[in-house]
């Protein structure tokens, strides 16, 4: 009888509540066609709101601009989220009946969320776009974009389940508490790939290199071929490839030869101790020479750095309009052929390593370290 009791009240009250809608709809059926109409018109506003993002992205597909970025935002707003945001705003200055001004608040939670999830995702992915600034073949952004969107569309939407079940009642404590332990344990589990992923995001944003660079760490030189989500290859100067952790790679000094226009160059030399002072001082403008003589090199300065055990020593130092090694090594080549000719030419000798040894003869006079010239024979 009790189980009766209940159906039989339900029954009445599913009544009650048809005939107060029956009630509402005659009451308002002259209202109805303006409350329809105002909710068509504020779809009509957001679709042209979504056209004109779907313009504005197809200006900047590659979200360069922040233009790009909000036009990519809005051009992913939904029907469903149009409809129900119309029919709730025009629910709320209407005296509706109280079950269905609830469905609508429920419907309207629902499709807020979750198009609030997927604006919020390619705000995200789009401001991601727009610091990389190139091609997203050519870094990080190209391997790491799925990653990034799998990663943000979970979080999002989780996010947004949760609002919407707290939102309909639900206790979420508990469910939220344990999405936090299971983060946490995947997290500690793969620290070492999530490192090395913001790594891969730090080389995206902060730009050390890019790929085709020529860069120096340690003792290794290369070219970069390829940035990773966990790995950075370049080929080495010697053919070799050579792989390194982002994370690991970050860590260490680098030198990025593709920064500069231009590359200066140190070359170093020494002159014998029999070198006259008048003739040292033509060192400089002999050299000067010598480097204004090879096309694209501009000299800097050369000057005397200290006196060696075995050489008076120089410093040449000259600048090359160029960032390709191969062509620095062609102008330090041509640089020191000509510093070669020209020396010889002015009767200038290069010193190498030598020792002199002074003997004494029995009375105390020293005795020449070599040889006295033999007379020129009589004619």
């Amino acid at each position: 009888m009790q189980i009766g009791g209940n159906a039989a009240e339900a029954i009445s009250s599913g009544r009650e509540g048809v005939e107060a809608l029956i009630d509402w709809f005659r009451a308002n059926w002259t209202q109805l066609p303006i409350g329809l109409a105002v909710a068509a018109g504020i779809v009509l506003v957001m679709l042209g709101l979504r056209l004109g993002g779907a313009w504005l992205s197809s200006r900047d597909p590659e979200c360069r601009h922040w233009r790009g970025v909000f036009g990519r935002v809005l051009q992913k707003t939904s029907i469903f989220f149009m409809i129900i945001a119309a029919l709730d705003i025009v629910a709320t200055y209407a005296a509706v009946p109280g079950k269905i001004e609830r469905l609508l608040g429920i419907l309207f939670t629902v499709g807020f969320a979750l198009q609030g999830a997927i604006w919020a995702r390619e705000l995200i992915l789009g401001a991601i776009s727009r610091k990389a600034g190139e091609d997203p073949s050519e870094t990080a952004i190209g391997n790491a974009l799925a990653v990034i969107r799998v990663l943000v569309s979970v979080a999002l939407f989780a996010l947004a389940i949760i609002v919407i079940l707290d939102n309909i009642g639900v206790n979420v404590t508990a469910l939220v508490a344990g999405l936090g332990i299971g983060g946490i344990a995947i997290g500690l589990a793969a620290q070492g790939i999530f490192a090395d992923l913001f790594a891969a995001l730090s080389i995206l944003f902060d730009k050390p290199f890019k790929r085709g660079d020529v860069i120096k760490f340690d003792q290794t030189t290369g070219t970069i071929e390829r940035i990773g989500l966990k790995t950075t290859r370049l080929r080495s100067i010697n053919g070799e490839q050579v792989v390194m952790a982002n994370t690991k790679l970050l860590e260490r000094e680098i030198h990025n030869f593709a920064g500069g226009r231009m590359r200066r160059s140190q070359l170093p030399f020494g002159l014998i101790y029999q070198t006259p002072p008048d003739e040292l001082e033509k060192v400089v403008s002999l050299a000067k020479a010598a480097v204004e003589s090879r096309k694209g090199c501009t000299f800097v300065r050369c000057s005397i750095l200290g006196f060696g055990a075995s050489s008076i020593d120089f410093e040449l130092i000259f600048d090359s309009r160029t960032t390709d090694a191969n062509k620095l090594a062609s102008d330090r080549t041509a640089v020191a052929l000509a510093i070669l000719r020209s020396f010889a030419e002015h009767g200038l000798e290069f010193a190498y390593p030598t020792q002199t040894t002074f003997t004494a003869a029995p009375d105390g006079t020293m005795i020449l370290p070599y040889a006295a010239p033999a007379p020129a024979p009589a004619r």
